[in-house]
């Protein structure tokens, strides 16, 4: 399947304490102003997380909690303010939320911006954050399960008259959920580098969205997916191959590595390398995200493009402040997209 090669920017409704520096985002319109900018750019798409409590690190690291902010509300938001960008979440944890009710709420916003939404679904980064939204609930809750569950809902609300199910964590019985989205099939996104998740988006996605691998592992996966999707009755190539990526430009390559260095990205690595990923070597982030001068940044994209990749979603800029995310989302779409979009036409 021939694939319009797309460009995507992640806006911030919940990367405060992570991706980017408390404060960050202190005015929510700063995620209109960012869409509004991207769609003038030449950006396809923008795709807001979805957090809903912190980690108590970052709390302590920075002496006061992250700001983050509903990511569909924001983006219906943001439908009206922009005309063609597509609306989409990375990620949508679907353990937080009753499918029933998140389909009515899809299928409202898809009807309100004109069939643009695009859903990221995952399962969440971090057990301590469902822990801290669940209480005593969430003891021997298996989120993976939960997502299987409920992307079984909402494909089947989305396609089906009336629908009875019973999960070990949801059920629903005769529910008619009226009016569907606009979009059939509706594109859910599904995230996650494990097979698992792999699997998941055979079944059930329209796109495939993971990060963090190098361009061969990134060949190999996709090589596997292939697999699974045949195995599943779809053409290999059913499937939107879109990794998530942080940029770090620069005029040269040490000035792009010195950005990224400074970077909340990069301090919420060493985090990550001193608990849930140790032994990772922090230098090999240059061959897992795109860091260099807009040359070298374009080299990659097509050696990612050249191992399966098929769209570039939910860019995340090294910037600590908002005024150095604009000019990171600008210098990208200028000397980046728009030279690859003239190639590839």
């Amino acid at each position: 399947m021939k694939r319009k090669l797309e460009f995507g920017v992640g806006i911030p409704t919940g990367t405060e304490g992570l991706m980017y520096p408390i404060p960050f985002v202190e005015d929510i319109r700063d995620n209109i102003r960012i869409a509004e900018k991207a769609e003038e750019l030449g950006y396809d798409s923008v795709w807001g997380n979805d957090h809903i409590a912190t980690q108590q690190y970052v709390v302590e690291d920075f002496g006061q909690a992250p700001n983050y902010f509903a990511p569909l509300i924001t983006l219906a938001a943001i439908g009206e303010h922009t005309k063609t960008l597509k609306l989409a979440t990375a990620l949508l944890v679907l353990p937080f939320r009753q499918p029933g009710i998140l389909a009515k709420e899809l299928a409202s916003l898809d009807r309100l911006c004109g069939g643009r939404l695009m859903l990221g679904v995952g399962m969440g980064a971090y057990r301590e954050e469902f822990e801290a939204l669940f209480g005593s609930q969430a003891k021997g809750k298996m989120r993976g399960k939960m997502v299987d569950e409920s992307l079984e809902i909402l494909h089947r609300l989305f396609t089906e008259d009336v629908v009875t199910y019973k999960g070990e964590y949801f059920e629903v019985e005769n529910l008619q959920s009226t009016p569907k989205p606009v979009s059939n099939p509706f594109p859910f996104y599904i995230g996650g580098n494990s097979d698992n998740g792999m699997a998941r988006a055979a079944k059930y996605g329209q796109g495939w969205l993971p990060s963090g691998f190098t361009v061969s592992e990134m060949a190999q996966r996709v090589e596997r997916l292939k697999e699974m999707l045949e195995a599943n009755g779809r053409p290999a190539d059913d499937l939107d191959i879109a990794p998530q990526f942080t940029v770090a430009l620069g005029k040269t390559y040490e000035e792009a590595w010195e950005k990224y260095t400074k970077s909340q990205q990069y301090r919420h690595m060493l985090t990550l390398a001193s608990s849930t990923m140790k032994g990772m070597d922090l230098s090999d982030c240059v061959n897992r995200d795109l860091i260099g001068t807009p040359e070298e940044v374009l080299e990659r994209i097509n050696q990612y493009r050249e191992a399966g990749v098929t769209s570039f979603p939910a860019i995340l800029f090294t910037a600590n402040n908002m005024s150095e995310f604009f000019d990171e989302m600008q210098w990208f779409a200028e000397d980046v997209v728009k030279k690859i979009k003239i190639d590839t036409h």
